[in-house]
């Protein structure tokens, strides 16, 4: 993965983004010497966002699972105890 300045991206902007779009690079922009964005491909967007997709629709199902299983929490106790952690 390739590391630059803001300053040099900024001063090679339409490189960056081809390097990125077409050459399929990964590119981490810095500033004072720490990481800050990256530019990625698209596509390394797209794979994230549908893990992440996958994840929610796991956690969904434990969700309904656990609930199913256990039953819900009724609405008033819900509402006290948000009552309470607003204290």
């Amino acid at each position: 993965m390739v590391k630059i300045s803001t300053v040099e991206a900024r001063d090679h902007f339409s490189d960056v983004i081809n390097r990125a779009a077409f050459g399929k690079e990964r590119i981490v922009l810095t500033r004072r010497g720490k990481d800050l964005v990256a530019v990625v491909p698209i596509e390394d967007i797209r794979v994230l966002e549908a893990l992440e997709d996958r994840a929610d629709a796991e956690a969904a199902k434990e969700a309904l699972a656990d609930y199913t299983l256990h039953g819900g929490i009724p609405w008033e106790e819900v509402k006290a105890e948000l009552r309470q952690a607003k204290k």
